[in-house]
C-alpha cells in the first residue's frame, strides 16, 4: 500500500501538531474566566467539606476525561462516583454532579441532567456552549473552547506557506483542554486540602 507522505514528513506533522495543541492549551489557560473556575472548585470543596457525594458524567472521550477526574478525586479521598458504572448509587438531592460535554447537547447527558435537576441536585457543567441545554440547566458552568473549524489546508501547503495547524480530529481540542483543566484543578485541590502526592499514593491501587 502506498502512502502519500514519507515517514519523515509525518513525523514533522506530528511534532507541529503537538506544538499547536500546546499553544492552544496555553491560550485557553489565559482565557479562563476566574469566576467560573473558582465556582467549580468551591462546589467541589463544599461537597467534600459537607461529606456529600460527587458524580461525574460524560459521553465518549468526554466520559473518559470525567472518569480520569473522578479517579483523582478518589485519590484525594473525596466520595466520588462515575454515572453509568454498575456500582454507582442513585443521585440524590444533596449531591454534586459534574457533567462534561463539548456541545452541551449530548442527548443521554442532557436528559439525565434534566432528571437530576428535578431532584434539586446541584449541577456543574464543563462545555464549549454555555447557551446549550446543559448550560441552561447548570448551577455552575465552565466554558472551554473546542475546535473552531476543520482545517482544510494540506500538509505540504503548510510547509510552503507557514500556515499554522489548527486541526485536531473531531472534538480533540475540547477534550485535551478539559483534561488539562481538570488535572490542574486537582493540583489546586491538593493545595486546598493539604494532600501530598504520597497521601494520594496510599489510595492508588
Amino acid at each position: 500500500m502506498e502512502y502519500e507522505f514519507t515517514l519523515g514528513e509525518l513525523y514533522e506533522y506530528v511534532k507541529a501538531t503537538m506544538k499547536t495543541i500546546a499553544a492552544s492549551v496555553e491560550t485557553e489557560a489565559d482565557n479562563l474566566r476566574p469566576s467560573e473556575v473558582t465556582a467549580l472548585i468551591n462546589a467541589i470543596l463544599t461537597a467534600h467539606r459537607e461529606n456529600k457525594r460527587i458524580f461525574l458524567t460524560g459521553a465518549g472521550r468526554s466520559g473518559l476525561v470525567a472518569s480520569a477526574f473522578a479517579m483523582r478525586l478518589m485519590h484525594l479521598d473525596f466520595t466520588v462516583y462515575v454515572i453509568g458504572e454498575i456500582v454507582t448509587p442513585a443521585v440524590e438531592s444533596d449531591d454534586l454532579v459534574i457533567a462534561i460535554s463539548g456541545s452541551g447537547e449530548t442527548s443521554p447527558i442532557s436528559e439525565m441532567s434534566t432528571i437530576i435537576k428535578e431532584k434539586g441536585t446541584k449541577l456543574a457543567v464543563v462545555t464549549s456552549n454555555k447557551d446549550s441545554r446543559l448550560g441552561s440547566l447548570a448551577d455552575v458552568t465552565v466554558q472551554i473552547s473546542g475546535r473552531p473549524h476543520i482545517d482544510s489546508v494540506g500538509f505540504l501547503e503548510r510547509q510552503l506557506t507557514g500556515i499554522s495547524i489548527s486541526f485536531a480530529p473531531l472534538g480533540t481540542i475540547f477534550e485535551i483542554n478539559v483534561m488539562i483543566l481538570m488535572d490542574s484543578i486537582i493540583a489546586g485541590l491538593m493545595l486546598a486540602t493539604g494532600k501530598s502526592e504520597a497521601d494520594m499514593k496510599q489510595k492508588h491501587f
